[in-house]
């Protein structure tokens, strides 16, 4: 069996270098450069903002979020 990159994970892929924003499934938004993404959409991101439900920011140098919590992704219009 041969398995396939989808064109989300392939956008992804093409997104590494810029800033994207992702909501996780707690609600919870993050901005920032995506550093790597991996094909299980796990992804790795540094200098980012980050706003809280209740829109409280706060900023973290690097982040590695699992990719079965994030809800959506925001990539640069360049790559659509």
């Amino acid at each position: 069996m041969t398995s396939t990159i989808g064109i989300p994970i392939k956008l992804l892929n093409e997104a590494q270098g810029h800033i994207v924003t992702l909501e996780i499934t707690s609600g919870q938004t993050y901005r920032g450069k995506l550093i790597e993404a991996e094909d299980n959409m796990n992804v790795q991101l540094k200098d980012i903002t980050v706003t809280a439900r209740d829109g409280r920011v706060s900023h973290l140098e690097q982040v590695y979020i699992r990719g079965s919590h994030v809800r959506f992704f925001i990539v640069p219009d360049m790559l659509r």
